[in-house]
């Protein structure tokens, strides 16, 4: 598996990292991160039953939780011999590898981990990486470094399909597609989902409507079915999403003005894109989007706007930004204006 070395390098692909684990065995030392949480603790899960097959005990699993990684105990960890297995296996967690202090000793510590033993940092979801700090740049040349990310698309509807499989359920391709969208691709949020939909589901498929019924739907999900309400002069059906958005006390004016920001920032490029000629693959690479699905979305919903009033729908999005930083003025009132004069379609910063 070739490590991360920069932000370039491509997702992980998950069924290729684990069939190099079982062809190529464990290795000494493995930093495992990113926002796929499920995935990551699946891997922890099968490099640790190859480490310790008769499972932990107190003589060959050692277990260091942060947020100070002390070089001492580290050591005692790493010397510990295994007992009645083969290896022994040292799981690291909680440490902030970007403020670790005495980042020299440990290192010289990690340089010199025995044959018999593997050492796993496992960081939380939250972590990035500073490449720019020795301590990091010194961890990557010695340690197989996993990113776990969201899955491609078809491999996730495939894990999704097989979720609701186990559950007695059959999906339809739509309805695990309008999942991912309201609920994210992460695999840790959709699991909950999944249970909730086949307990709530009567027949034998699980249908676009199922979904809709119970499944959790993310700020993001529901901003963007408001401009799609919009794009589709569905006013009355936008302005009850925005009142079910400014309802909810969690969601506070800032974020969701972030979101919408960026919502209409990728309607904007969709919709030069269409004029352009260009199709979905462009709007998911200059848009950073996973899945081509949610691309075609954005082309259609584009389809419902001029181009100047999406060029005008992010500049007042950073306008009410300004205004909520800077002014004594209502929060959601601005949030609430700003959804109000996109949707009226101003086209023209003097209107």
């Amino acid at each position: 598996m070739a490590k991360r070395n920069d932000k370039n390098d491509k997702r992980l692909h998950y069924p290729t990292a684990v069939r190099e684990l079982k062809e190529a065995g464990p290795k000494k030392l493995y930093l495992l991160w990113g926002p796929e949480d499920y995935l990551r603790e699946d891997y922890l899960a099968k490099l640790k039953k190859l480490c310790l097959p008769e499972g932990e005990d107190s003589f060959s699993f050692k277990r260091l939780d942060g947020p100070e990684l002390d070089p001492l105990e580290l050591q005692q960890a790493i010397d510990a011999m295994p007992f009645m297995t083969e290896r022994s296996f040292v799981e690291i967690r909680g440490v902030d590898l970007n403020k670790l202090a005495s980042a020299e000793q440990c290192l010289k510590i990690l340089s010199d981990i025995p044959d018999y033993c593997t050492v796993a940092f496992v960081q939380s979801a939250q972590f990035e990486p500073d490449g720019r700090l020795k301590a990091i740049k010194g961890l990557r040349e010695l340690a197989e470094e996993l990113r776990f990310t969201q899955q491609p698309q078809g491999m996730l509807i495939d894990w999704i399909a097989r979720r609701f499989a186990a559950a007695g359920k059959g999906v339809e391709l739509e309805a695990a597609q309008r999942l991912i969208f309201i609920s994210g691709d992460l695999m840790s949020r959709l699991i909950p989902e999944i249970d909730k939909i086949a307990a709530y589901t009567t027949g034998d498929k699980v249908r676009v409507a199922d979904v809709e019924a119970v499944a959790n739907h993310i700020p993001e999900a529901v901003i963007f079915d408001m401009t799609d309400q919009i794009a589709q002069k569905q006013y009355n059906a936008a302005i009850g999403t925005l009142a079910e958005l400014l309802a909810d006390k969690k969601n506070e004016p800032i974020p969701m003005l972030a979101m919408l920001g960026v919502q209409m920032r990728k309607l904007y490029a969709a919709r030069l894109a269409i004029d352009e000629g260009l199709g979905s693959a462009y709007v998911m690479e200059v848009c950073a989007i996973k899945h081509d699905f949610i691309a075609r979305r954005f082309i259609n919903a584009a389809r419902g706007f001029r181009p100047e009033q999406l060029k005008r729908a992010v500049e007042l999005c950073a306008e009410t930004d300004y205004r909520i930083k800077s002014s004594g003025e209502d929060d959601r009132e601005l949030f609430k204006e700003v959804v109000l004069r996109i949707a009226a379609g101003e086209s023209d910063a003097r209107d």
